[in-house]
């Protein structure tokens, strides 16, 4: 989840991807930008649902100053590219981190569903926490064709069909996913308020194991992804429609927190900030440029029903 809020900290800027090439000839991008900045998610192809949650497009238009924002950790593996550069891996992060983007950036991402990448990346989730990993170490010498492919796309949406074509290719190779952490990250998304107790029970399974399998597929303990998906409910209800003007009261219930101080609490570790702050930050600069309906659509399903 990428939010646009003032930094409280200093910010690394990013032009290019971390492995930049000099070989990549670029398109004349002017003409794309409808924004001065904007970020918008789509839902993937049918054949990638069971390992893709999104396809993103995040854009600064070239004559718009740099644009901070602050990616919330959200439990999972993408695959970036700045446009320009060669694409990268971004492991599950364990913390939030902040960005400053040029104006005239364009990147795309797929970002992948909890415990879904590792048999696509042929490598243990768990290895990947917190680091940003060139392609060419996990895919092998493939990278520079799809980065000159991206570099060549004819607009962003094209450019992300390109990575998602590059992400099929390599699902189609890769092994099945743990059935058994699918089901547990299921359970997670549509029972904020109480699958962690009951994840051991539900599916026959020792804690040790559990943990060892989500560390493996996930890159994190079943709690530490609940945490997550929990957070990520509270925005998604923040900013679905007439909800946004609920009281941060009735969100935290909703959302699966035991009350407002314990949202309070979760909102300062994970983003720094109260929520209150939050929220106006996301209302200062995300408005019709900024689309996480795939993402928070999940989420919505189960926490609506605790609304009625």
């Amino acid at each position: 989840m990428r939010i646009a809020l003032r930094a409280r900290s200093s910010l690394h800027a990013r032009t290019t991807s971390v492995c930049d090439t000099a070989g990549v000839s670029e398109v004349d991008r002017s003409a794309w930008f409808r924004w001065p900045q904007s970020y918008r998610e789509r839902p993937p192809l049918p054949e990638l649902a069971p390992y893709v949650s999104c396809v993103w497009v995040q854009e600064v238009a070239p004559d718009s100053p740099p644009f901070a924002f602050q990616a919330v950790p959200n439990g999972s593996v993408e695959v970036v590219c700045v446009l320009g550069g060669l694409p990268y891996v971004i492991g599950i992060q364990s913390g939030l981190t902040r960005e400053l983007l040029a104006p005239g950036t364009v990147m795309v991402g797929v970002r992948f569903r909890p415990g879904a990448a590792a048999p696509v990346m042929r490598t243990s989730a768990g290895e990947m926490v917190d680091l940003t990993i060139g392609c060419d170490d996990l895919w092998r010498g493939s990278a520079l064709p799809v980065g000159s492919l991206l570099a060549a796309a004819g607009s962003p949406q094209e450019a992300a069909r390109v990575l998602e074509a590059e992400v099929l290719r390599r699902v189609r190779a890769a092994t099945d996913l743990d059935p058994l952490v699918r089901s547990a990250v299921e359970m997670l998304v549509f029972d904020p308020a109480n699958a962690v107790r009951a994840l051991t029970t539900e599916l026959h399974i020792s804690d040790s194991q559990l943990r060892r399998r989500f560390m493996t597929a996930v890159g994190c303990p079943p709690k530490v992804l609940h945490r997550t998906l929990r957070f990520w409910g509270f925005l998604a209800l923040a900013q679905s429609g007439p909800l946004r003007r609920r009281s941060l009261a009735a969100l935290a219930g909703s959302a699966g927190y035991a009350d407002q101080a314990h949202l309070a609490r979760e909102s300062v570790a994970i983003t720094g900030v109260a929520p209150s702050e939050l929220l106006a930050g996301i209302e200062r600069n995300c408005g019709e440029n900024h689309n996480h309906a795939p993402t928070y659509q999940p989420l919505l399903r189960a926490r609506r029903r605790t609304l009625h």
